[in-house]
């Protein structure tokens, strides 16, 4: 069973503070959202995703140069701030399965993430960056997902994904793939896990504890794909 898992949100603690940047740019230039509303339209989104969305709905278009300032900040607070996320290493100490990183992130956005937390050297070279992918489209697509599973020659359906994001959800389903939702990281708000069901994650959890004995369920629960 290969086990794919989201980096932002899931692994490091990161999506609050990109809200939190993401917040402050579009207030500036006129569009008033809090941080929390960032967190529950557009976790698992990247930059041009956000700003293209939010350039519709203002009846703009938003400078290149915002979307590349976001990209600035964001990395800025991640490089000064970010902090992974509670119970990750013992988590990790317990599962046997084989497991990547599939992520909207730059690669370089990861590997600063992933060292700051500890947690490069657990994943590496098996982080992959759906901007580096084939098709390069990032989730909702499934083809970060895809290519992560490919990398395996993991099926489908021997693979579960773990996600934070509706977004994340729906890529992964789009794949094939079962979904564990997690709400366990900052940026979780009330109704996160009855989204993250809605979107099509088989099960909810919010301590990355209960995370290996949720796995084995599932591979009991589907006795093929072990």
């Amino acid at each position: 069973m290969l086990i794919i898992f989201d980096c932002d949100g899931v692994l490091v603690d990161s999506e609050i503070l990109a809200a939190k940047v993401d917040a402050e740019i579009l207030t500036e230039i006129g569009y008033e959202i809090s941080a929390v509303e960032v967190s529950h339209r557009f976790a698992g989104l990247t930059n041009e995703q956000i700003f293209k969305i939010i350039g519709v709905e203002m009846g703009i278009e938003i400078p290149e140069e915002k979307v590349r300032e976001a990209e600035r900040r964001v990395d800025a607070r991640l490089d000064a701030e970010l902090e992974p996320v509670a119970g990750v290493q013992e988590m990790l100490d317990m599962l046997d399965d084989p497991r990547c990183i599939c992520s909207n992130s730059r690669s370089d956005r990861l590997r600063l993430s992933l060292t700051r937390t500890g947690l490069y050297d657990r994943f590496r070279p098996y982080i992959y960056s759906a901007r580096e992918v084939a098709e390069g489209r990032p989730k909702p697509a499934p083809d970060v997902y895809l290519y992560g599973a490919a990398q395996f020659d993991s099926s489908p359906a021997d693979t579960i994904v773990i996600e934070d994001s509706v977004h994340g959800v729906h890529g992964a389903t789009t794949a094939g793939m079962r979904v564990i939702g997690f709400t366990g990281a900052s940026h979780s708000w009330p109704g996160h896990a009855d989204a993250l069901t809605e979107a099509g994650a088989v099960t909810v959890i919010n301590r990355l504890a209960e995370l290996p004995a949720t796995i084995e369920a599932l591979k009991a629960w589907n006795p093929q794909a072990v």
